[in-house]
């Protein structure tokens, strides 16, 4: 069953892309409507026995109220421009942590030093010590920044992507197709 569903909705989309290049309208709108409905895993029936060619502009014409309705889905913020954003938003959070930390362990290496005789040795090795781990939270940090960042971004576009799916349904399901 899925494989003829797959046939024919490959049949659809040739015939559509074909349909579109014939009549003289733009191969990239027949393109992306096809796409969308691939994407989005549409298979529609002219259920009003509407002809391939009037389906084909139902299904143009859906594709851009949609549009309209929803806003473009390639729009949504990628998961790499998002990840940056993440990134940057962790560096500013926090700038001057290796600095801080450098002094934090220059002051306890200096009372350790100290107690065993050598605060200044004890210093250095602090402050090397406090920079480390301030780096390594630092980059701990900004990796978590990154997952939210991604995983903010993914729920947004298939949130987007959802509604779109739904826009493109109504207009087709108001136009006499049956659409699953």
């Amino acid at each position: 069953m899925k494989l003829i569903s797959a046939l024919l909705a490959l049949t659809l989309v040739s015939g559509v892309t074909q349909l579109a290049v014939a009549q003289g309208e733009p191969a990239q709108l027949a393109t992306a409507t096809a796409q969308a409905k691939q994407t989005m895993g549409l298979i529609v029936y002219p259920a009003g026995g509407q002809t391939p060619e009037q389906q084909a502009r139902d299904e143009q014409a859906c594709h851009g109220w949609a549009q309209q309705q929803t806003g473009p889905v390639a729009d949504a913020p990628s998961a790499d421009s998002a990840a940056q954003a993440g990134k940057a938003k962790a560096d500013s959070a926090t700038q001057g942590a290796g600095i801080k930390g450098a002094a934090g362990g220059a002051a306890g290496g200096a009372l350790v030093g100290a107690i065993a005789g050598d605060a200044g040795r004890g210093a250095g090795i602090g402050a090397l010590t406090g920079t480390l781990r301030a780096r390594r939270a630092k980059r701990e940090a900004e990796k978590q920044a990154e997952q939210q960042a991604r995983a903010q971004a993914q729920a947004q576009g298939s949130q987007q992507a959802s509604t779109f799916r739904k826009a493109m349904v109504a207009c087709l399901e108001g136009r006499g197709y049956t659409v699953q």
